[in-house]
């Protein structure tokens, strides 16, 4: 059995993030760092590996992006996967969630995965819709925001987090599953595990090794186009209440908060 991750290369959260004004698109020129959401699903992989519940062969991360996302990668293989996948080349520039879905599709295709795990979202551009995405190129069952998975039988039973609570639901294989961050606590990598990832080669591939026509990625690719930015609205300063007087103090809060209708 063979579990393929999504993983994807953020900008640091860390770092203020930057649009390049002539592209609209994200500036990576920054640090990066493996999107956190995605560790969870890196972990969620090599639990199954190291358990007794599926017998899984090999765990393999894949990704898309420029040359710098190779770091990602890294990062999935020092937390347990046993090789990586880069789909790379300039023609995947300026690709939206559609265009992304589809090419990461095609890597999948050739890799013929009987399970596919990612984050519940990236750490950039927090669609949530990937996953999705790929599970209709795919063909294949999907859930989003899983936090909880059991094998039973030939069945994964899912409890996925809801807006209304949870729900529990069972699906076959293959499948494509997002999970929340709450599903697991991710491993810290040892030292030898970090050296040992840096070692290992990378598959990189082009567009072209994967049958997409560059007509089918980027720019010319995407459903969507970004026609304008705007920065998000100042906030208010708060008002800041000062505890010389105890019962004074608690008066102010529920006046506040009576004002406001919050009580």
């Amino acid at each position: 059995m063979k579990i393929c991750v999504l993983v994807k290369d953020v900008p640091d959260a860390a770092v203020q993030k930057r649009i390049d004004p002539s592209t609209m698109w994200l500036d990576r020129s920054g640090e990066s760092t493996l999107n956190p959401f995605d560790t969870h699903a890196v972990e969620a992989a090599v639990r199954f590996k190291e358990g007794d519940d599926l017998e899984v062969d090999e765990v393999v991360a894949v990704t898309m992006g420029p040359e710098g996302a190779q770091r990602a990668l890294q990062k999935a293989v020092a937390l347990g996967a046993d090789r990586s996948v880069h789909l790379c080349d300039d023609a995947l520039a300026g690709s939206d969630v559609c265009a992304t879905g589809k090419a990461l599709a095609k890597v999948l295709e050739a890799e013929s995965p009987d399970l596919v795990l990612l984050g519940q979202q990236s750490d950039d551009g927090e669609c949530y819709t990937i996953g999705a995405v790929v599970a209709e190129h795919l063909k294949m069952p999907s859930l989003t925001q899983v936090v909880g998975i059991e094998v039973e039988g030939d069945k994964l039973k899912c409890e996925r987090q809801a807006e209304y609570g949870y729900d529990t639901v069972a699906l076959t294989m293959p499948a494509v599953i997002s999970v929340g961050d709450a599903i697991n606590e991710p491993r810290y990598p040892s030292l030898k595990a970090i050296m040992g990832a840096k070692k290992k080669p990378v598959d990189t591939k082009a567009s072209s090794d994967v049958g997409l026509d560059a007509s089918e990625v980027g720019e010319a690719g995407s459903k969507t186009t970004v026609t304008a930015l705007n920065e998000p609205p100042a906030k208010e300063a708060g008002e800041i209440i000062e505890d010389e007087d105890t019962a004074e103090t608690v008066d102010k809060i529920v006046t506040w908060l009576d004002e406001r209708k919050l009580i």
